[in-house]
């Protein structure tokens, strides 16, 4: 049985120079193909910098709108990975080969399947 994982990318934004950061951007991308080719990639992309963020709360009938990331952490979440893995150790395997696991954290999470949402 193969599930849908999600494996998101949390790194300080400062964590890598400009170089590192193209360097991870390409190799993330030949990782994206590679896992396109095995029949396991659903979809990737880099997230915008943390500063163009807005977080929502809606609270009865108020919505509070404030810039930034909901948590305050110095690691933020950058990016991710949706992909098909037969378990949760094919995921863990994956998420290590994601070039940003090199200087923040990969969390490796189970997408539970909701009935009723429209097809793509």
């Amino acid at each position: 049985m193969v599930m849908k994982f999600m494996l998101l990318v949390y790194m300080a934004e400062d964590a890598m120079n400009p170089d590192e950061r193209q360097q991870c951007i390409a190799d993330s991308t030949r990782l994206a193909h590679a896992l396109h080719a095995s029949g396991q990639y659903l979809a990737a992309s880099p997230l915008d910098s943390v500063s163009t963020a807005t977080s929502l709360q809606v609270r009865g009938d108020k919505q509070f709108v404030t810039d930034g990331p909901f948590a305050e952490t110095r690691e933020q979440l950058g990016g991710y990975f949706l992909i098909d893995a037969k378990d949760r150790n094919e995921a863990v395997a994956i998420a290590a080969r994601i070039p940003a696991a090199r200087k923040g954290a990969i969390e490796i999470r189970p997408i539970l399947e909701m009935p009723g949402l429209p097809a793509r």
